[in-house]
């Protein structure tokens, strides 16, 4: 039996085990073997590395954004309208066979966009370029889920789950359990909280399914058996997601309304240019991004020329990226920070 069969059987014994007391021990099990064959699927095989190509670019600009979708959403639109670069669109599925990469200048910052080809359902196990778009995806610091008003709610459900499968945690942050591995003296395990969906045994069983029997485990928050299980695997990436929701022209004001109300949601327009520039906004923020700007002693400051930084960055964090050679600069700058 291949790993696709083994993944397929796990999904379908978890789907039709009911959850209660009794079956939780049978679940965690199921999740931990669930996580191992997927982690072993995407491992790139020596055989597939000398055929065919990627299609990731260097990162540039201040920040990366990864735009999926299913094929014909407007992803290749979007693009077009954000920034200089011209990505083929059509009405007709899969316009877009690699990476475009194009620059949305922003508040004197470069956001990096990346159009990526379109998902298929499947993409996780390899069908279409879907392992690669993922790959690539991996790499952002925000994905923009551009989905089709008309049928948002299912692309979202179905985006979600592949994403999900490839270790890709979309608005989430990662589980504050503290997990190392040791040499010898078993499992210690230990919480500051109560715990009410993982228990000791069960935390062995998960470790003992990874053939891993010495330990500490510190559990400073309750979390889920799948969120232990992301602890251990230690390869899950946690990145904000904005759910962009195009051709609201085509669905009634209701609808809009509601998918408007949804959290971390957007709806917009491409064919009518609505709404992109609150989209732009919302970018902004989840990116958490910040302007810095320095002036001369005696002097007014350079508007025109900001320093992009994250929010929260230290004054250290400004004199690295301005070069080494500001930190022996006799006369210091006063620094001032603010949107542009």
């Amino acid at each position: 039996m291949g790993i696709l069969e083994k993944i397929s059987e796990i999904e379908k014994e978890i789907a039709r085990t009911q959850k209660n007391k009794a079956t939780e021990y049978h679940l965690g099990l199921l999740k931990a073997k669930l996580a191992k064959y997927r982690a072993q699927l995407l491992e790139p095989s020596k055989s597939a590395s000398s055929k065919g190509e990627g299609f990731d670019v260097m990162k540039s600009g201040d920040a990366r954004v990864a735009l999926i979708g299913f094929p014909s959403v407007g992803k290749s639109t979007f693009l077009s309208l954000m920034t200089s670069t011209a990505s083929e669109a059509a009405s007709y599925e899969f316009t877009t066979l690699t990476c475009i990469p194009g620059v949305i200048e922003y508040k004197g910052a470069n956001i990096q966009l990346l159009d990526l080809p379109g998902i298929i359902e499947g993409a996780a196990q390899g069908k279409g370029r879907g392992r690669q778009v993922i790959a690539v995806a991996r790499t952002a610091d925000v994905v923009i889920m551009m989905l089709d008003a008309t049928k948002g709610e299912v692309q979202r459900s179905l985006l979600e789950k592949e994403l999900e499968s490839v270790g890709i945690r979309l608005n989430k942050h990662k589980p504050n359990i503290y997990f190392k591995p040791k040499k010898g003296g078993g499992i210690s395990f230990n919480s500051t909280v109560t715990l009410t969906q993982c228990s000791e045994k069960l935390v062995q069983l998960i470790l003992h399914e990874y053939k891993i029997f010495n330990a500490e485990v510190l559990f400073r928050e309750d979390c889920s058996p799948d969120e232990f299980i992301d602890v251990i695997v230690g390869n899950r990436v946690y990145m904000p997601c904005l759910y962009v929701y195009n051709k609201i022209d085509q669905i009634s004001m209701e609808e809009v309304d509601r998918l408007a109300r949804k959290p971390n949601s957007v709806v917009i327009s491409c064919g009518m240019k609505l709404n992109l520039d609150y989209l732009l906004e919302m970018l902004w923020e989840y990116l958490a991004l910040t302007c810095i700007y320095t002036k001369k002693r005696g002097q007014r400051p350079d508007f025109t020329d900001a320093i992009i930084l994250r929010k929260g960055a230290s004054v250290e964090d400004i004199f690295l990226d301005l070069g080494q050679s500001r930190l022996r600069a006799p006369a210091p700058s006063t620094v001032r920070s603010g949107w542009a």
